[in-house]
């Protein structure tokens, strides 16, 4: 057998040097000693950025935002047993949202399996399936090396296929775990990068898409997806259709055709009556308000998706046409249709029904804070979206945060905006905004609850030393804010209602902030918001609110808007 700690070194800087031909710049290391041999071969190459993470979770998480922002996957490596299950909840957030990144996680040899050896599990098919690809890699063995660098090719080409994702490479290492590698085996002619081309729709479906364009009333829903924003807004213009933009798809931005302020629009029922479409035609995933989810969902509308993969978000069972394929492709052939036989007179009416409606919302959305005597929840994410710098980036937690940037935020440009939605959780938010700062070198700006970030406070770990302009933002309302607009909040005694959803914890998140020698401050106004939005982080500013009173602020700012739309 010809296996060595040379063989080993070699197989590892092999793998290295073909995802370096991918175009991997990024690897996120936990530190352990089974791990040694490819953590060493990653450091050896200058031309990876090498981001240490003392906890796992953290770790992956961080790989997960940077493969987000950046598009490429970044290398997760950890040593074996119980680390590598702590990779887990990313793996699946990734699988999910169809994020790719290459997991590597250490193990020990056969001999060293089912014997009790320590830090040793199962390792194989971990995590089910949540990977695109999954390979068993025993001790490295020279006779092999012929097919090391298909390896490592095959697992990145899975992790960009034809559905995005992660992969999971399962390393097997036998000491010693430190060896110098000898030389590699040559590099392929043919590019390591080959992804598969997105097909094109079939004629049939072609077809009834662009008879169901010819409706007068109809809207597009702009998600998150990969396609030109201008191409969409050029479209919804040649239609005269209003777009719903979701703020993680770019697309909300000042234009006659956007509408931002659907959710509040859409709960006056007697208004939504008369909006509604005939044609629903949505870009990517669906909004993260329930409100337009359930009005969409009750409409008698023929509802078309298109998406660059075959994946569907369709929980509403409504759609009655998915397209796959490349959107400002398909666009674009839509546009040169329409531009020449679409009579827009009633159509622009319809357009200008919408456009009134976003009008009146803005102001009375605004109005509606103006009286707040202090800072809100909806009043700090609104204003936090208009406050970021050009070419900067905004990620939001999920509960709360997200729902209410969807809800308020105002368009407009230069803002770049991320949430992980895959699962809507909220675990390892703070790491997946470190990994995007990480990839980007841009001004980072995380809007997070206080139960988000305690759930990922290792996320602070070592972040002063990263040279970062990570900015946070924490809403503190010592709990479960999101709870209390649920009918739980109602039904339930007040004591037992807080003791099992409300879940203070009285935690100070100062001092937690402090610990880890980040700059605090406290915000106690729009102005205290604004001057410390100005300044390059890493910092984290705490925001405090009472639940109670944020549903009543909701019920305030949506009453406005309703009144003022009749």
């Amino acid at each position: 057998m010809g296996s060595s700690a040379a063989t080993t070194a070699t197989f590892c800087a092999t793998l290295v040097d073909e995802w370096l031909v991918c175009g991997v710049r990024h690897a996120v290391v936990s530190p352990g000693s089974r791990s040694t041999p490819i953590a060493l071969e990653i450091a050896n190459r200058r031309e990876i950025e090498m981001h240490i993470f003392h906890d796992e979770r953290s770790a992956s998480f961080a790989a997960l935002g940077i493969a987000k922002a950046s598009g490429v996957p970044a290398i997760l490596v950890c040593s074996s047993g119980t680390a590598a299950v702590e990779f887990h909840p990313a793996v699946v957030e990734a699988h999910y949202s169809e994020i790719p990144i290459l997991i590597c996680t250490a193990d020990r040899p056969a001999e060293l399996q089912g014997v009790g050896a320590p830090q040793t599990i199962d390792q194989r098919n971990l995590y089910g399936a949540s990977v695109r690809k999954f390979f068993n890699a025993e001790v490295a063995d020279e006779s092999e090396s012929t097919t090391w660098r298909q390896t490592a090719r095959e697992l990145f080409a899975s992790s960009l296929g034809k559905v995005r994702g992660p992969v999971h490479l399962n390393l097997r290492f036998r000491e010693p775990l430190i060896g110098a590698a000898t030389n590699l085996p040559q590099r392929h002619e043919r590019s390591a990068t080959i992804t598969e081309k997105i097909n094109l729709p079939s004629a049939r479906s072609l077809r009834k898409l662009k008879k169901a364009l010819k409706s007068k009333n109809g809207l597009i829903i702009a998600g998150p997806e990969n396609y030109r924003v201008e191409t969409i807004l050029r479209l919804a213009e040649t239609l005269g259709w209003p777009v719903l933009a979701d703020p993680r798809s770019g697309a909300r931005v000042p234009s006659k055709v956007v509408v931002s302020a659907a959710d509040a629009i859409l709960r006056d029922a007697e208004f939504s009556k008369k909006l509604q479409p005939h044609v629903v035609l949505r870009f990517g995933t669906l909004p993260a308000s329930k409100v337009v989810n359930s009005w969409l969902a009750g409409s008698s509308a023929s509802q078309i998706v298109v998406t660059t993969t075959p994946t569907l978000a369709d929980p509403d069972r409504v759609c009655s046409l998915h397209i796959v394929g490349d959107i400002d492709e398909l666009c674009a052939e839509l546009i040169a249709l329409h531009s020449n036989e679409k009579d827009t007179k009633d159509c622009f009416s319809w357009l200008e029904l919408w456009s009134s409606a976003e009008t009146s919302a803005q102001r009375s959305i605004n109005a509606a804070l103006t009286d707040e005597p202090g800072l809100t929840e909806p009043g700090v994410a609104r204003a936090l979206y208009g406050l970021l710098p050009e070419a900067s980036n905004l990620v939001v937690s999920s509960s709360m945060p997200i729902r209410d940037v969807e809800w308020f935020a105002a368009p407009r440009t230069g803002l770049r905006v991320y949430a992980n939605r895959g699962v809507n959780g909220i675990d390892g938010v703070v790491s997946t905004a470190v990994g995007i700062a990480l990839a980007t070198r841009q001004p980072t700006t995380l809007l997070i609850g206080d139960i988000a970030l305690l759930h990922d406070v290792n996320g602070l770990i070592s972040l002063v030393s990263r040279e970062i302009d990570l900015r946070i933002v924490v809403i503190d309302n010592n709990g479960g804010g999101i709870f209390s607009f649920l009918p739980q909040a109602q039904a339930l005694e007040a004591a037992k209602f807080e003791k099992i959803f409300g879940t203070p914890h009285g935690a100070n998140i100062k001092m937690l902030a402090q610990a880890h020698q980040i700059n605090t401050q406290e915000v106690a106004n729009m102005s205290d918001l604004a001057q410390v939005v100005s300044q390059r982080g890493p910092w984290l500013a705490r925001i405090v609110t009472d639940r109670q009173e944020n549903v009543k602020v909701h019920e305030r700012i949506n009453q406005m808007v309703a009144s003022n739309l009749r």
